[in-house]
């Protein structure tokens, strides 16, 4: 069959195209930015844009021949013209109607577990879409997954990070339940009911479609953990007043998967039985417990530390900065801190001038660490710091037998900035 898969270069629709060029289908994929890259089972690229296609003699064209349309096309946070009533409801429906025009035989839309009765802005614009397509004379089927996992996903890759960190902050104890669905199980299903090769076709047009192990929100940080080879994490529990307030705070940060909806959507909840999916797939669908496998996991431990190691070594060094800054320059005894100086053969204004553009200096550098970190803010740093270090341990050596080791302590900090600058890719 000819099979347009709209969304074909997410990591949910691509997997349905591999799964159905698999199956043996000619697979038409339906993106925004043509590349010409399409695998070569695949019969090509076709562009199309929910945040403009709202129409549906905009797409009348692009279903000639088509057989089955899958809509896999979503959205988690709005940006600029990309709505969730353009991108979930109005060009979903848009296409709908196109296709029952063309002759269009089957319709697959991708919703989500929660939006028959959700009331967050995302859901309240999939239930549309869903309850425009079961009125229509045609063949569909609505599936509403859980949270789906699949390696190169982005909520995968958020929970990885956030499952490889030694500290769980688990908000509101973190005692919401979960029951994830693998990737290639929801991509087996869509498959399976193209095909028409399960009793769920016929009897079923809306699936709740849900993975075979039901655990809670910190039970499947936990097991991320555990399948990444990392020991147990300290679990610490955020009120959910706090949580509310961060997520307001996140709202609007540009990119952020955290938002007010989807806190209250994970409140929510995200489970079902698991007997549709099991009646579908003709077994049990994978747990979580399976989803990491031993040889994957090494990458994905790598790739889960590196989401938060650079944000941790930058706040250390900025802090560091900083409130070096600020203590040469307001806090410790300005005599003591000529005194030090006298020592390095600075008198006088020169002393006084040079400790409050040192103090300055300092700050700048804390800020930039923030705002504008690079490779050419490291080289200097670290250049700074062996400065520093090279003019105390020749005017004041005493420092390098210190107890506390006040100048040895620059060796792990040109360390931080050895690494930042090996993996930064800014200059």
């Amino acid at each position: 069959m000819n099979i347009l898969v709209c969304g074909a270069d997410g990591f949910v629709g691509s997997a349905m195209c591999d799964a159905l060029a698999t199956a043996g289908h000619r697979v038409f994929r339906g993106v925004r930015h043509i590349t010409h890259a399409t695998h070569v089972t695949h019969a090509g690229e076709i562009a199309i844009d929910y945040s403009a296609d709202v129409e549906p003699s905009v797409w009348l064209p692009r279903l000639r021949d088509i057989d089955v349309v899958i809509n896999a096309v979503g959205i988690l946070v709005e940006r600029g013209s990309q709505t969730f009533d353009r991108i979930h409801r109005r060009a979903p429906i848009a296409l709908f109607d196109a296709a029952v025009q063309s002759g269009v035989r089957h319709i697959v839309q991708l919703s989500a577990l929660g939006a028959e009765d959700g009331d967050t802005a995302y859901f309240v614009s999939k239930r549309a879409a869903d309850a425009h397509l079961l009125a229509l004379p045609i063949t569909h089927h609505v599936l509403r997954p859980a949270l789906v996992y699949g390696p190169r996903g982005a909520s995968a890759r958020f929970f990885r990070s956030i499952a490889s960190l030694p500290v769980h902050a688990l908000p509101a104890g973190g005692h919401q339940t979960l029951r994830p669905i693998h990737l290639d199980d929801l991509a087996e299903v869509v498959v399976r009911l193209v095909d028409g090769g399960t009793t769920e076709q016929t009897v079923r047009p809306v699936l709740d479609l849900v993975g075979g192990t039901e655990l809670t929100y910190r039970e499947m940080l936990a097991s991320y953990r555990a399948s990444l080879g990392l020991t147990r994490a300290l679990r610490v529990p955020i009120p959910a007043a706090l949580i509310g307030f961060g997520a307001t705070l996140l709202d609007r940060v540009s990119h952020s998967l955290f938002t007010r909806d989807t806190w209250r959507m994970l409140q929510a909840g995200s489970t079902a039985s698991v007997e549709t999916t099991e009646r579908v797939l003709g077994r049990l669908p994978a747990g979580i417990e399976t989803f990491i496998s031993r040889a994957d996991a090494p990458s994905l431990r790598h790739e889960a530390f590196a989401a938060w190691r650079a944000f941790a070594l930058r706040g250390a060094l900025a802090i560091t900065w900083i409130w070096t800054a600020l203590c040469s320059a307001f806090i410790y005894p300005q005599a003591a801190s000529l005194a030090l100086l006298a020592r390095a053969h600075l008198h006088g204004g020169t002393a006084l001038a040079a400790l409050y553009l040192a103090s300055a200096l300092d700050f700048a550098f804390g800020l930039a660490t923030l705002i504008r970190p690079g490779r050419r803010l490291w080289a200097m740093q670290a250049g700074l710091v062996t400065a520093y270090s090279l003019v105390i341990a020749i005017t004041m050596p005493d420092f390098l037998w210190h107890p506390f080791g006040p100048l040895l302590k620059n060796l792990p900090i040109l360390a931080l900035l050895l690494i930042l600058f090996s993996e930064e890719t800014r200059p």
